[in-house]
């Protein structure tokens, strides 16, 4: 079972890229777009943890952790563009649990998340998602994939994008998709450079490549998983 989490983020973009890393983790996101409603939330939700933006409306993160601490133990990560050691050690000392600074690694935040989790005592190390579509199992706590119960040894960009593929079997997703999917900030990635991590994919995973069973082009679209 994953957990249940709230995050405050008045950036919609941002908070909806926060909200799909941690459902690919299996946790049941709310997000929320001030401080005030971040602590309506805390209260009547009971979250397992609350990822929150320093800067926000009405009430900012750092007032909002200051009250959640006076009133419970939840977990807390901030998350903003302040870098200065100052700003860091201020929201440790009020009561985070840690400090996120933009931009940021998805994946990174979601490990993160992971670790809170697991300190708090709110997610076994056993819970980690491990999504299985057909003979392909993908293990998001081990950071692995296995075909027909074989390992296979991927890069960061390979097991993004069957991860992301995974999620929805059948689903087709655009290039463009998959790039803010699976590679978050990294805005160096060109769709056609998708294409070439596929084919490499494809060559460590598909019985022969040339006639993939697993990640299939749907032309004028993308790629996706077939359903099992």
């Amino acid at each position: 079972m994953g957990a249940r989490v709230v995050v405050a983020e008045d950036d919609p973009k941002q908070a909806n890229l926060i909200k799909v890393y941690l459902e690919r983790d299996g946790h049941s996101v709310l997000v929320v777009h001030d401080g005030r409603a971040a602590l309506e939330a805390a209260r009547e939700r009971r979250p397992d943890l609350m990822v929150l933006d320093v800067m926000m409306p009405a009430v900012d993160g750092l007032d909002v952790c200051r009250i959640l601490r006076a009133e419970s133990d939840v977990p807390i990560m901030l998350v903003t563009a302040r870098t200065a050691e100052n700003d860091v050690l201020l929201g440790l000392d009020i009561g985070a649990d840690d400090y996120l600074t933009k931009p940021f690694s998805p994946r990174e935040m979601a490990a993160r998340v992971r670790a809170l989790l697991r300190r708090s005592g709110a997610m076994t190390s056993t819970s980690a998602q491990v999504t299985v579509v057909g003979d392909i199992e993908v293990d998001a706590g081990r950071f692995e994939v296995r075909v027909a119960g074989k390992p296979i040894t991927l890069t960061a960009k390979e097991f993004g994008i069957i991860e992301v593929l995974a999620r929805e079997p059948g689903r087709a997703y655009t290039r463009a998709q998959i790039i803010d999917l699976a590679f978050g900030f990294d805005h160096y990635v060109l769709e056609r450079t998708v294409d070439a991590h596929v084919m490499n994919l494809r060559r460590k995973i598909e019985p022969d490549p040339a006639v993939p069973r697993y990640v299939q082009t749907v032309h004028g679209r993308g790629y996706r998983l077939p359903l099992p």
